[in-house]
């Protein structure tokens, strides 16, 4: 009995030991494989995470390089767009028909021979008949480099007048206020010079029979009208004196010299062969030490009175144009502006002058480092925008007259320091019809020069 109850206690141990194996297989296979799991989601982290760190690495990478073949391609841009301006500016270089480089070398010859004309006039004025020569100053577009005429250039040259001794010149202005075509007459007095060189007699203290045996006639008595300093018997005593001299330069055997009609100054043609050039002396007394004269130049009045000598900046203008020409990158470039727009005013109502003040303005406000040749067709864009833009507004301020930013090289009186600024357009204000007309005119002026640069120029 005792031996089958430890049969049967045998048998239920092996009963339970069989149905708690499965159990305990069971967990440590779950055991296991939550272990299993563990290590498998790390791996997989763990692949995520150099994944991520690859994909940003990569990323990184790609926008650095992208960045450098963008600054890379920014700058191929940037050489390539200053190779096609500088190939533009090129082609108009050879392609626009500039004037020939012999008008510069006329233009020296001009000066060659007016200094020499100087020179021997100042020797041949021996007495008090005509004014002393002072220094000679190129002006004019042709003396300035722009000119944009080929054919029958005018080359322009003012000579100062100076009082001869005993003599005196006061300036009285005629029209007050008008500006800035002031208008000038110009006083003669006799003044005292009893004490003078080289035993010279006194123009105010000796009678007048004694002076016309000793000296010749006075100045009153030659180039005069009353007491006032007389434009046309100035030029007209100024061109006998160029022709006595004529004839003893050697120019003279290789140039034949020809007058020309001009009552307010010396004009002529000097011809050699087929070659010719047109020089025009104009007369001019400066105000004080100033760069601003008062000229033989005739106004745009109808009528100008032989006494009456207008207000001439065009010293002035030539020396700022000098001042200019030292600071600008590409030398002359700002010349060649100012000569394209100019050559397409034909048949329009806008002067050289107009333009000429744009210019000037657009030089005296703007960076000189912006006219460069490879900045060709945005300074002429810059000169039609100003242009546009004063005739919209009907205001273009005359360069000089109270003007506070001109360079401190250039001497003004203190009357043009302190003058209001002037309205070039003050006609286009007043008139309507007279503003239509020249915007009109200006569309006209677009369409030429676009037409000048891009159908003439290739």
């Amino acid at each position: 009995m005792a031996q089958l109850w430890q049969e049967l206690e045998q048998k239920s141990q092996e009963q339970r030991s069989k149905e708690q194996n499965p159990v305990a297989w069971r967990a440590q296979l779950f055991a296991a494989l939550q272990h299993w799991q563990f290590w498998a989601i790390a791996g997989i982290l763990l692949l995520l995470t150099l994944w991520l760190c690859w994909c940003l690495r990569k990323r990184r990478y790609e926008e650095d390089s992208s960045s450098e073949e963008e600054e890379q391609e920014e700058q191929n841009e940037e050489e390539e767009g200053n190779e096609l301006a500088n190939d533009l500016a090129r082609h108009f270089e050879e392609h626009i028909q500039w004037p020939d480089q012999k008008l510069f070398t006329k233009g020296e010859s001009v000066l060659r021979l007016v200094n020499t004309l100087i020179l021997v006039a100042r020797q041949v004025l021996s007495d008090c008949s005509f004014p002393g020569l002072g220094p000679r100053f190129d002006i004019g577009s042709a003396m300035e480099g722009w000119s944009p005429y080929e054919e029958n250039i005018i080359y322009r040259v003012l000579v100062s007048l100076t009082p001869p001794s005993g003599h005196a010149f006061l300036p009285e202005l005629c029209n007050q206020g008008e500006m800035p075509e002031r208008k000038f007459r110009i006083r003669v007095e006799l003044g005292c010079a009893y004490v003078m060189e080289d035993d010279m007699l006194c123009c105010l203290h000796h009678d007048e029979e004694e002076q016309r045996r000793n000296m010749g006639p006075s100045l009153l008595q030659t180039v005069c009208t009353g007491s006032y300093l007389d434009v046309q018997k100035t030029a007209r005593r100024f061109h006998q004196l160029v022709k006595t001299c004529w004839a003893v330069l050697p120019y003279s055997h290789w140039w034949q010299l020809t007058r020309l009609p001009c009552s307010r100054s010396c004009k002529f043609k000097m011809a050699k062969g087929e070659e010719k050039i047109l020089t025009e002396i104009m007369l001019g007394v400066q105000q004080g030490d100033s760069d601003i004269f008062m000229s033989s130049q005739a106004s745009e009045a109808l009528f100008t009175p032989s006494t009456t000598w207008t207000l001439s900046c065009a010293v002035a203008e030539a020396k700022f144009f000098e001042l200019t020409t030292r600071h600008v990158p590409d030398g002359s470039f700002h010349f060649r502006c100012l000569q394209l727009c100019t050559r397409v005013l034909v048949c329009t109502g806008f002067s050289k002058y107009i333009l000429k003040t744009v210019v000037m303005h657009l030089l005296n406000t703007t960076p000189l480092s912006g006219w460069r040749r490879t900045h060709f067709l945005e300074r002429l864009d810059d000169i039609m925008r100003y242009l546009c833009h004063c005739l919209e507004e009907k205001r273009l301020d005359h360069f000089f007259f109270g003007n506070e930013k001109i360079p401190e090289e250039i001497v003004l009186p203190p009357a043009l320091q302190r003058a209001e600024p002037f309205n070039l357009f003050q006609h286009l204000a007043q008139d309507p019809d007279a503003h239509e007309q020249a915007m009109r005119e200006f569309k006209e002026l677009q369409h030429r020069l676009t037409t000048q640069l891009f159908f003439q120029g290739y």
